[in-house]
């Protein structure tokens, strides 16, 4: 039962410490896509850990009938899959400012939450490409709902 009980916390440990990998300590690209509308932003990842790291975006959106342009920030957790792929979640929100196509429509700010999930392949040179899923909820006039942002990222790591 002893040896049991010690090879299954060898077991475990092994695990934890296979999974373990490092996060780059910057990178810098862009982020692709959108919710109701295309949109790029010029994102920044900030490694604080082996495994955790900050992401902050500037971008632009452009609708049928608005353009829009928000900073966000998000805490992320990445965990490795295989090989050179890595999948993450993360939580933060932002804030940003619209204007509309229509004259009686007023222009204004807005807020949100959102939250974070996908799948990232680290390359041998300094690059990283992913995908991901936003859900943000909003409060304002203009996004006073779930919107999910589905995009596509490219980062140069140094």
């Amino acid at each position: 039962m002893k040896k049991l009980f010690l090879l299954s916390i060898a077991l475990i440990g092994f695990a934890f410490t296979t999974s373990a990998q490092n996060v780059s300590p910057n990178a810098i690209g862009l982020r692709m896509g959108g919710s109701d509308g295309f949109g790029a932003e010029i994102s920044y990842q900030r490694g604080l850990d082996t495994n955790n790291r900050l992401e902050f975006d500037l971008g632009w959106r452009s609708g049928n009938d608005y353009d829009a342009f928000k900073l966000s920030g998000l805490y992320q957790w990445v965990m490795h899959l295989d090989g050179n792929f890595n999948w993450y979640v993360g939580a933060g929100g932002g804030v940003g400012s619209w204007s509309s196509d229509y004259r009686e429509a007023d222009d204004g700010a807005f807020i949100f939450i959102a939250g974070d999930i996908g799948i990232e392949y680290d390359f041998e040179i300094p690059l990283l490409i992913s995908l991901d899923f936003r859900p943000e909820l909003g409060f304002s006039d203009f996004n006073d709902d779930l919107d999910f942002d589905l995009a596509l990222g490219i980062r140069y790591q140094f």
